[in-house]
This record gives structure tokens, C-alpha cells and sequence, in this order.
């Protein structure tokens, strides 16, 4: 059972305080990120004499790397009760290892940094989503989802616009700019140390003296959140890293300056969309949400694949923000309904290595459609499989959905959306 005093909302916007750390965590983590992350196609082109396969490959294993040890912390997040932890190092790997990419002077180098980074979200992934959903009431989980999301995206938005003046008044600099990542990243780990020791699961140590909800085993999670994985995981096929967005941009003419605007324009999109569509997720539904993000996206990948000149890129790119708005909420919200408390950060933990192994399968394939064939065939392909995806959403019958503080098996809540 969820301790009450940890579901109802705090008073900040309807928010509790650790809901607000967290968001914070999200925030700083992001702008140290994002500091890096729209520059390093450049970086790796234009300064390491990299290609477009090498980026898959960095891309697309990074993401993969945290895939096993995002079920293996999840498990632990379950098996321990103590997540605060589990964030705190995942969060510490990333942002000590990420100003390494100012000294590094070929491509492996910036493969084993973004590894490490990705190991670290790997290990904080799930206790993060885990604590943020032992905070949440169930009316609540698509919003505090999506608040979650949107604090992540305006780190998004302040990250980008550090680099460009950074770039603007030093202009090729990127190693020093790199660097300077380290500020935020100790802001994390200060933010980190404040947040409550809270037991998941609803232990003793919540406070209500009540026995634990037992552990469900990770192959009795039920048939349905199998079945959402499944759905997640063939739209997962066509998504593809970032990257090669900024990389076509690129191609098409838009200059270097431009880049990180345009990267945190995008996070302004995603910060409004993400505010909205976990609340909307709350009132119509999970499922209708999700639906809509992924039509979005689809037309999105099919924009890149049809138009060539930058103006219209630029104007796709932007909308790209809706996508995520609309569905990363709205998807976590789907996870926390579906699986008790005792058992979410095994669930939380399958959920972000499907996503990751997605990932990986997906810039593999972009990257390697796009050098063989043409960067249109490769935008195309990912549109065809979100279409996919959204007609197997559709298609499929999902029971209603379990009360999430209820062990499996037992009566729904009816306010419970899909």
C-alpha cells in the first residue's frame, strides 16, 4: 500500500517537494547533457572526422549498453526498497564522466564516454520513475509523469542556450565548453543528497507500520504490460537517435550557429506538450494519447523523408516536440497503472530496456539505410513502423487496468485510464 502522505500533493502547483527535487535532478542533468549532445554530430564529423555509421554505432550501443543493468536496477529497486541510492549513482556516473569529452581526440574515445553516461542512466532510470510513482497519486500519475518530463526538457532548453553563446563569443571552442558541464552535474548530486530516504513497496519504512506489498516475479507481470511492451518495443524499431535529425539538418545547410537554437526551441515545444499531454493522459486515457504522439512522429519522419529544404525541415523539427509530449508521460502513467507498487521498478526497469534495445536496433538500421540507400528511405522506414505500431495499438483488446495498489489478479479501479 502507497503511504498516503507521500500520494497527496504538496502544496507547489499541486506538487509534493520530492516530486519538485526530482524535477530539479532532471533539469540540471539535462542542461549539462544537452550542452553536448546537439554539437557532438558536428564534433564528431567536423572536428574527429568521423561519419554517419560511426554515429549509429556510438548512438545506438550507448543506449543499448544500459538496457540489461535498467531491469538489473529495477530488480534491486524492488529487492532493496531504497532507491535514493540507485539515482544517486547512476547520476554521479553521468555527470563524471561526461567533461571527459573535452580531452578526447578520435571517435572510441567519445563511444566509451557516451557508454559510461549511458550506464549510469541505465542504473537511475527506474528508481527514479519508481520514487516519482510511490509520490504520485494514481489520479495523478500522468501529470507528475509529465511534470517530470517537462523539467527534463527545459534543462533541454537552457543546456542549448549556453552552448551557443558559449560558441558565440569562442567560436570552434567545444572542448572548453564541454568541460564547464561539470558545474551542473555537482548541482545534481547536491540536489540528490536532499531527497527522502523513502522505501518502495510500501515497507515499514514508509512510515504506516503496514507489511510490504509482496514482489511479483518479473515473468508474472501479467499478460498485458508484456503485451504494451511488445507494441512499445515495434515503434522502438523505427525511432532512431536524434541525432541524425541534427545530422540532416546539417546537410540541408543550417548552420552550426543555429544548431543548438534550434535543438532547445525544440525542448521549449516539449516542456509546454509534456505539461499538457500527462494531464490530458489523466482525464482521456493513456492509450489516446500515445496514439496521437505516435501519429505525430510518424508524420514527422515522413516530413524529413519528402522535403529537402531548410525552411520546411526546420518547421517539422519543431512540431517533433508534440511526439514527445504527448506520449512520454502518458507511457510511464501506463506502467505505474498496470503493476503494484512492490513490483514497479522491475517493471520501470523492462520498460526502459525495451525502449533501449529499440534504440539500438533502430539507429543501426537508420544508419545503415541511410549510408546505403538515402537519408529519405531511412526517415521513410521509421514513419512506416510508428504506423505500424499504431495500428497494433489499436487492434489489440486491453483489459481494463489494474488498481495500482492492489496485487495482481484482483478487482480494477474504475478511474484507473487507458
Amino acid at each position: 500500500m502507497t503511504d498516503p502522505s507521500r500520494a497527496v500533493p504538496g502544496p507547489r502547483f499541486g506538487l509534493s517537494r520530492p516530486v519538485w527535487l526530482l524535477g530539479w535532478v532532471s533539469f540540471f542533468t539535462d542542461t549539462a547533457s544537452e550542452m553536448v549532445y546537439p554539437l557532438l554530430p558536428l564534433f564528431l564529423t567536423q572536428v574527429l572526422g568521423a561519419g554517419a555509421m560511426s554515429l549509429a554505432v556510438i548512438e545506438g550501443a550507448a543506449e543499448a549498453a544500459n538496457s540489461a543493468l535498467k531491469v538489473v536496477s529495477g530488480w534491486l529497486t524492488d529487492r532493496w526498497r531504497a532507491p535514493k541510492w540507485l539515482v544517486l549513482g547512476g547520476y554521479g556516473l553521468s555527470s563524471a564522466v561526461r567533461p571527459l569529452t573535452a580531452v578526447v581526440t578520435a571517435w572510441p574515445q567519445v563511444f566509451a564516454i557516451r557508454f559510461s553516461d549511458r550506464l549510469g542512466k541505465g542504473i537511475r532510470g527506474a528508481p527514479r520513475d519508481a520514487m516519482l510513482a510511490e509520490f504520485a497519486a494514481s489520479t495523478m500519475r500522468g501529470r507528475v509523469f509529465g511534470f517530470q518530463r517537462a523539467m527534463d526538457h527545459a534543462g533541454a532548453v537552457l543546456g542549448p542556450l549556453l552552448a551557443s553563446a558559449f560558441l558565440f563569443f569562442y567560436p570552434g571552442h567545444y572542448r572548453p565548453l564541454f568541460a564547464l558541464t561539470i558545474v551542473p552535474g555537482i548541482i545534481v548530486i547536491f540536489v540528490i543528497l536532499r531527497l527522502p530516504n523513502i522505501a518502495t513497496g510500501g515497507s515499514p519504512a514508509s512510515g504506516e507500520g503496514a507489511p510490504p506489498t509482496p514482489r511479483v516475479s518479473v515473468w508474472r507481470l501479467g499478460g498485458s504490460f508484456y503485451q504494451a511492451m511488445a507494441v512499445i518495443l515495434l515503434f522502438s524499431l523505427g525511432n532512431a537517435s536524434d541525432a541524425f535529425l541534427l545530422l540532416r539538418l546539417g546537410d540541408l545547410g543550417v548552420a552550426v550557429f543555429w544548431i543548438p537554437l534550434l535543438w532547445s526551441a525544440l525542448h521549449v515545444v516539449k516542456v509546454v506538450s509534456s505539461l499538457a499531454g500527462g494531464t490530458l493522459s489523466d482525464r482521456f486515457g493513456r492509450r489516446t494519447m500515445i496514439v496521437l504522439g505516435w501519429i505525430v512522429y510518424a508524420l514527422v519522419y515522413a516530413g524529413f523523408g519528402a522535403f529537402d529544404t531548410p525552411a520546411t525541415a526546420i518547421a517539422i523539427f519543431l512540431s517533433y516536440g508534440l511526439y514527445f509530449g504527448l506520449t512520454e508521460g502518458a507511457e510511464k502513467a501506463w506502467v505505474a497503472d498496470m503493476i503494484p507498487s512492490a513490483s514497479r521498478g522491475t517493471a520501470f526497469g523492462i520498460y526502459n530496456a525495451v525502449l533501449g534495445v529499440g534504440s539500438l536496433a533502430a539507429s543501426l538500421l537508420f544508419g545503415f539505410i541511410w549510408t546505403r540507400v538515402s537519408p529519405h528511405a531511412a526517415f521513410t522506414t521509421g514513419a512506416g513502423l510508428a504506423l505500424a505500431a499504431v495500428l497494433l495499438l489499436l487492434t489489440l483488446r486491453w483489459p481494463a487496468l489494474q488498481h495500482p495498489s492492489a496485487p495482481l489478479g484482483t478487482s480494477q479501479h474504475p478511474s484507473a485510464p487507458l
